[in-house]
């Protein structure tokens, strides 16, 4: 027998929709559930954001499983049971139902390739500074170092591009701060370290007043693994939010020796590594977060307002 997979109402509304204190909210019609065993299972899904047909059941044996804010029906046959297309899944979110769609999930597997493009680029850049003067492969790696420094600006530049942020303004700040840096890095290396035969990274280690320019670069990764660790709780991306910008603050005013930026440099080496290895731990539907959130940003005023009057309305319907 087929299973039926079914998406409860979110338990809340945001507080620019909620004008009552209830914490129960429905954004549409959905059949109450019967605790008799042999009631079929159904649910209308708001045609602004999915739209599904139900299929004619009869004596299904239903059990209901609470998954993470969402009801998941399974029609039991004799002796057998069909899982429903997981890739189907019905997720409830703050403006109706939503569903992850293969455009989703090459965003994210592409979000988090830039990652480890960045995080693999870094730390072999940065592993030149542990190796002995002299050894074949640290010159290699400086040779390459720019190269290397581009690489990983454009793997973070394409996570920046494709990151899941609720607040459009904040990720655009991010997407800003790493185009001045990469603005300033093309600038400091055109202008300073080219005349001079020097690789960017080895003028900046030289002068320490060009972490102005390549800063900002490094601030919109910091407010990357930011996001990550406020969102997710991870550990590695909490500390790294405080050793990049104290290696480079450091660096900068001079108040580090070279043993405690080396330590602190390895440090970030190996949870940045880690970092972007756990991304691929995360199912897929975390990095997209609340897709009706972005989908009701993407709507016309006018559709926001109709919508946010259809909530409301429904709220109150609850509270009656």
């Amino acid at each position: 027998m087929a299973a039926l997979l079914l998406t409860s109402p979110p338990t809340f509304l945001p507080p620019i929709l909620s004008s009552k204190k209830s914490p129960i909210n429905s954004f549409s019609p959905a059949t109450k559930s019967s605790p008799s065993p042999s009631s079929s299972c159904s649910r209308i899904l708001s045609p602004l954001f999915a739209s599904t047909t139900t299929p004619s059941v009869h004596a299904l044996r239903c059990r209901v499983r609470y998954r993470v804010g969402s009801w998941r029906c399974g029609a039991l046959g004799e002796g057998s049971e069909r899982a429903f297309n997981d890739e189907k899944t019905v997720y409830s979110g703050v403006y109706g139902p939503w569903t992850v769609e293969p455009s989703d999930v090459r965003e994210v597997i592409l979000y988090r390739c830039g990652l480890v493009t960045a995080a693999a680029s870094f730390v072999l850049a940065s592993s030149a500074a542990f190796l002995p003067e002299g050894n074949a492969l640290g010159d290699i790696l400086k040779q390459d170092i720019d190269f290397l420094y581009l690489l990983g600006a454009s793997g973070l530049g394409l996570s920046l591009f494709l990151i899941h942020i609720y607040v459009t303004p904040i990720k655009r700040f991010l997407q800003a701060l790493w185009a001045v840096g990469v603005a300033g890095s093309i600038a400091t290396y055109l202008n300073l370290a080219r005349p001079l035969e020097e690789s960017l990274i080895q003028y900046v280690i030289d002068n320490p007043i060009a972490i102005w320019f390549v800063g900002p670069l490094f601030a919109a990764l910091t407010g990357l693994v930011f996001k990550e660790g406020l969102c997710y709780g991870k550990l590695e991306a909490g500390i790294l939010t405080f050793i990049i910008p104290g290696l480079l603050l450091g660096h900068l005013t001079g108040l580090m020796d070279n043993g405690t930026k080396l330590s602190l440099l390895g440090i970030w080496m190996a949870l940045f590594v880690v970092f972007a290895a756990r991304k691929f731990q995360q199912p897929i539907k975390d990095d997209i977060g609340d897709k009706s959130v972005f989908m009701f940003n993407a709507l016309p005023e006018e559709e926001k307002k109709a919508l946010v009057q259809k909530l409301e309305q429904q709220s109150y319907q609850e509270l009656d």
